[in-house]
């Protein structure tokens, strides 16, 4: 048969048709570049600027002023003002700071005695990327700073100041440290989602959910009897992920492994919900995925995970603020590498708590409307 240039169109005109009626898949096609353009264009930044630094200085003086303001006008630090050795460790545990920075007793008299004073900058490391281009310019600073207030200290050799380093619970900047407790909230996140949004879907496709309507079960019965097998195959993947973590990659556990397991359960609820609220809103398994695929990428571009989450705009720390993975992230590195308790959690912890009441409350909904 010879190839038919109108036949050919008319396929063509009806696939252009069906594409127009699957709104889904055309939001999916024109949508995901768009947001990848923005993401990254706009984003994704690997160099973050603006970091959170409190300093302790024991003597204020001129020279640790003239110190902090070099290093605030070099656009890497934020500071956030004079706090005590026992609030710096504090904020550097919950993760309101980035960098503590002392000044020891007597630093501007060794300054003018010419002595060579110690500055201890303290570093939370667990996600090493985020810090590197900061620590280079402490690096640089110094001497270049307080040499104009010490004009007879031109004349030697010997350096001005000393800045001794000190990486916080990842004192070597190992990257696994980092990237495989963050791979647990990644793969929950990928499975959770994914198969609980295929759950009810399957089931309006393989004809059994009409039976399940017909049933005398509430839509919180049903939600939650979906929910449950799928706790338990989400711990048993949590558990598998850890024990590699330990024994692979030797990934310290200082903290709290029944925290840490409470922490889990509640962010695979989270997720679980949102997989079975997914489900209920579309009208297919190819529909479930779709959705899955639009929440999955914005939360691995935006929680943390690839990139410094300090290191993007105002706007998109909002929108990565909103995702639970976000949260979970700085939890299950909290709890692993810090050794953080409940107080310095709660923080993180309410946000996945008030994710998951609104999206429960929508899949309720959801379903009310499924069974009119």
């Amino acid at each position: 048969m010879k190839f038919s240039f109108q036949r050919w169109l008319g396929i063509l005109i009806k696939e252009f048709i069906q594409l127009r009626r699957d709104k889904l898949t055309f939001g999916m096609v024109i949508g995901i570049p768009i947001i990848q353009l923005l993401l990254f264009g706009f984003a994704i930044n690997s160099d973050p600027k603006h970091l959170p630094t409190v300093s302790v200085v024991a003597e204020p003086g001129p020279m640790s002023r003239s110190y902090l303001a070099a290093i605030s006008q070099s656009g890497y630090f934020d500071l956030k003002g004079d706090v005590s050795p026992k609030e710096a460790e504090r904020l550097l545990a919950s993760g309101e700071a980035q960098f503590a920075i002392h000044f020891p007793v007597g630093f501007e008299k060794d300054l003018i005695r010419g002595k060579t004073p110690s500055i201890l900058v303290e570093t939370d490391a667990t996600d090493p990327m985020a810090i590197g281009g900061a620590t280079s310019v402490l690096n640089k600073l110094g001497a270049d700073v307080l040499a104009p207030d010490l004009p007879g200290r031109r004349l030697t050799s010997a350096p001005l100041l000393e800045l001794r380093l000190h990486r916080r619970y990842n004192a070597e900047g190992i990257t696994a440290y980092n990237v495989v407790p963050g791979l647990c909230g990644v793969i929950l996140t990928m499975t959770m989602v994914m198969m609980t949004s295929l759950a009810m879907t399957r089931e309006r496709e393989r004809g059994t959910f009409e039976n399940l309507l017909a049933t005398p079960a509430t839509p919180l019965e049903v939600m939650t009897g979906k929910i449950i097998p799928y706790v338990l195959i989400g711990l048993v993947q949590v558990t598998l992920i850890l024990l590699a973590a330990y024994w692979l990659f030797h990934v310290p556990m200082v903290g709290n492994l029944v925290l840490l397991y409470a922490v889990i359960l509640l962010f695979i609820c989270a997720n679980l919900t949102l997989g079975i609220t997914f489900s209920s809103l579309a009208r297919n398994q190819l529909q479930a995925m779709q959705m899955t695929f639009f929440f999955f990428l914005p939360s691995m571009l935006l929680s943390g995970f690839m990139f410094p989450f300090r290191g993007m705009p105002e706007w998109a720390q909002w929108v990565g603020n909103l995702l639970p993975l976000t949260h979970f992230l700085i939890l299950v590195r909290g709890i692993l590498l810090k050794g953080n308790e409940l107080a310095l959690l709660w923080g993180h912890i309410w946000p996945i708590v008030a994710f998951m009441v609104v999206i429960m409350l929508l899949g309720l909904k959801t379903y009310r409307k499924t069974l009119d």
